[in-house]
């Protein structure tokens, strides 16, 4: 898989967290637990979309 393709598969995974999230907040009486683990989930997709684009750099 190029580095490309797993960047894009990346960031599809990451648009569909922020929008698992944005459903979950939508509800009154939402689980914390959850949206706290969703967000993390999303914030280490982010960081190795930055890993990736770093290395795509340097090569």
């Amino acid at each position: 898989m190029s580095i490309e393709t797993h960047l894009a598969e990346l960031e599809r995974r990451r648009e569909a967290l922020k929008k698992e999230i944005e459903e979950e907040l939508a509800h009154p009486g939402y689980d914390d637990l959850h949206v706290a683990e969703l967000k993390r989930r999303k914030l280490q997709l982010k960081d190795e979309i930055a890993r990736l684009k770093g290395e795509e750099e340097h090569s």
